[in-house]
């Protein structure tokens, strides 16, 4: 791990921030790829990126507050270190969904054809983000001594996030950048295969995702919080899941992608 890339005087630039605004542009430039290739205008998806990003970051920092609002309410200098930190993913996907979905309906884009258009650079950011959470230390996994371990020994993480050091780990980071950079490849092999419809690659991703995160949870030992016994994340899997099957079968019987409804109006009023 290397969680300070360099230093400028007083300013410190961290690995973890440098990865995940790579992480972020890579998924950026997928999108916008994708939505010109679907006949989108590229500058409405860039903006809309753009939004995606700041919620995600906004929703994962929110998140995180929440399920550790303990830790922070003893301790309230601990909430200078949300800002080194990857927040919880899930806070991040939540909150960009929403600003999408409104951000959709204000520029009268397709819906699910949009949310297509984006689930696999979602995938994509968030492989290589969890990458950089590798080299700041969060996220971490419990005590194992499984051939492949990582062992921590920066103390800079501990101090940062937490990260017990001369322990070896599950590389839970590992773990989900490897989940996600396998259901990114399964978006774009099986996208066209079958009877594609519209909505099926976003609500596909969710599917993979929940189940994914649900699984590698059981290997995190970080604080995470806690509902019903289970993890918030694998609570929000538990909900997720269904759901997203539910609105597969739901898109599959549909013919068209239904535009937002402030465009239907248009559209009837045209």
């Amino acid at each position: 791990m290397y969680p300070e890339l360099f230093k400028l005087g007083p300013i410190t630039v961290y690995t973890y921030g440098v990865l995940l605004a790579a992480a972020y542009l890579l998924g950026l430039r997928l999108a916008m790829s994708r939505a010109k290739s679907r006949g989108l205008d590229p500058n409405r998806a860039l903006d809309l990126g753009i939004a995606i990003i700041i919620s995600a970051l906004v929703g994962a920092k929110l998140l995180l507050l929440l399920v550790d609002f303990d830790t922070f309410r003893r301790n309230p200098a601990e909430l200078f270190s949300i800002v080194r930190s990857a927040g919880v993913f899930y806070g991040g996907l939540i909150a960009a969904v929403a600003v999408a979905f409104w951000y959709m309906w204000r520029h009268k884009m397709p819906l699910w054809t949009t949310c297509d258009v984006f689930a696999p650079g979602v995938a994509l950011g968030h492989a290589g983000g969890r990458l950089g959470c590798l080299m700041a230390g969060c996220c971490y996994g419990r005590e194992t001594h499984v051939p492949w371990a990582i062992t921590f020994t920066n103390p800079a993480a501990h101090d940062n996030v937490g990260t017990p050091l001369n322990v070896p780990l599950h590389p839970t980071q590992l773990y989900e950048s490897a989940a996600e950079a396998l259901i990114l490849v399964l978006l774009l092999v099986t996208e066209k295969r079958g009877r594609p419809f519209a909505g099926r690659t976003f609500w596909s991703y969710m599917v993979l995702y929940g189940i994914s995160r649900f699984a590698i949870e059981f290997f995190r030992n970080d604080e995470r919080g806690m509902l019903f016994g289970v993890s918030t994340s694998q609570f929000i899997s538990l909900v997720l899941v269904p759901l997203a099957i539910g609105m597969l079968i739901y898109l599959s019987r549909r013919t068209s992608d239904p535009l937002p409804v402030g465009a239907r109006a248009v559209r009837r009023a045209s």
